[in-house]
């Protein structure tokens, strides 16, 4: 990555952090996962990320059968049930290749050992009470395959636009970052330990845009009572990161970009603290924790040591947007669902009764895309880019 921008700073170039990002995370999964580098352009890195990308527009794609049970057939009749079942076997396969990889006692051998070098070794040794299958396995890689790639991406890429938002916490990160590292030439993981600001900046970051805003949507296993309401066994259950991450009776004033508020405070993202829960709680806490982290962290650190950032020619900084791609499934559905559907009928109502409506001078209605970054992780809508110059 950083061989890349520096290419960029060269030519004078903007560098597009939100592609140079995606590239290093899933450059970082597939070697810690799989054992593999996938190269810039290539049959197999096309195939990993069709399968990611697919897997993700599945994410938030409308299944009538999640919130209308017997109305399942109607997912056959669109084709879901189907796409869904496609995108499994193509997974499955794509696993199953991985581990018999991995199984080849013709493979050259590696220094290093990746997750399924350990899973396997853990499933050939019996090291849990219950016997490790293949399809154990295969459930580990996707959770390390589709939650870890472009979660860290998206968080740095959140992080640097709030940093250009807010010059001074910007020169104030830096230069924690260049004395503590000084003419090492990059940040590795002992440095990050001894950059308190830096971490408060991403927990900040954390707090304001959560990168799955609903985390991982949940099932109730039993029937409870919360505040009078009886909620049955198999309800789905979202739970609003970002809105507490702005809860004004948590935070003060919730709304600024304020890592100081961490400084010298206990509350941190592991679970324990319920007003900030980027990573969920409990015993389904996100497994990938640590080491997201860590790659946000070294990955934010390296970037404000090696370069200095400035809007691109012709834009300032209150031109930065913080528009998102897109909700998660199931958004429109919190709340009271009747409710909702009444606000959109009023509101598209009085909009067609009140205006004609045309395009823009210059533009067809053939023009208009429908185009989205499908996902279930909330990335900035328009990519981020910016002019980088080496720091002296």
């Amino acid at each position: 990555m950083i061989e890349k921008i520096s290419k960029s700073v060269a030519a004078s170039k903007p560098v597009n952090l939100s592609e140079q990002m995606m590239f290093l995370t899933s450059t970082i999964i597939c070697r810690i996962g799989f054992g593999k580098r996938y190269e810039d352009e290539g049959t197999e890195r096309s195939r990993f990320h069709a399968l990611l990308n697919e897997t993700q527009a599945l994410f938030v794609s409308f299944f009538y059968s999640d919130y209308f049970p017997f109305m399942g057939w109607v997912d056959k009749l669109t084709g879901m049930v189907s796409r869904l079942q496609n995108n499994f076997k193509e997974f499955d396969k794509f696993y199953q290749e991985l581990i018999e990889e991995h199984l080849d006692p013709n493979k050259p051998k590696n220094d290093q050992e990746d997750i399924i070098d350990v899973l396997l070794q853990v499933r050939k040794e019996r090291g849990f009470k219950i016997d490790l299958t293949s399809d154990h396995i295969k459930a580990v890689l996707m959770n390390v395959f589709v939650a870890g790639t472009d979660t860290s991406a998206a968080t740095v890429v959140w992080a640097m636009t709030y940093l250009m938002k807010n010059p001074r916490i910007m020169k104030k990160v830096q230069e924690e970052i260049r004395s503590v590292v000084g003419n090492k030439g990059f940040v590795d993981e002992d440095d990050v330990q001894d950059l308190p600001y830096l971490k408060a900046v991403v927990k900040e970051t954390m707090r304001l845009q959560p990168t799955a805003p609903f985390l991982v949507p949940r099932e109730t296993i039993d029937k409870c009572i919360i505040e009078g309401y009886e909620i049955p066994p198999k309800t789905l259950v979202l739970v609003n990161a970002w809105a507490i991450g702005r809860d004004p009776e948590a935070w003060e004033k919730p709304e600024e970009f304020h890592p100081e508020r961490f400084i010298g405070s206990s509350i941190d993202f592991k679970g324990q603290h319920f007003g900030l829960i980027p990573f969920g709680a409990g015993r389904r806490i996100c497994p990938g924790l640590y080491m997201g982290i860590a790659t946000v962290d070294l990955a934010l650190a390296n970037l404000l040591y090696k370069f200095d950032w400035e809007m691109v020619a012709g834009m300032k900084k209150e031109d930065l947007d913080f528009d998102v791609l897109p909700a998660p499934r199931g958004l429109p559905l919190l709340g009271n669902l009747h409710q909702g559907i009444a606000i959109v009928d009023l509101a598209l109502a009085n909009l067609l009764y009140k205006f004609d409506w045309e395009t823009v001078p210059g533009m067809k209605k053939e023009g208009l895309d429908f185009d989205v970054l499908p996902g279930i992780t909330m990335h900035k809508k328009n990519a981020l880019r910016l002019m980088a110059k080496y720091y002296n």
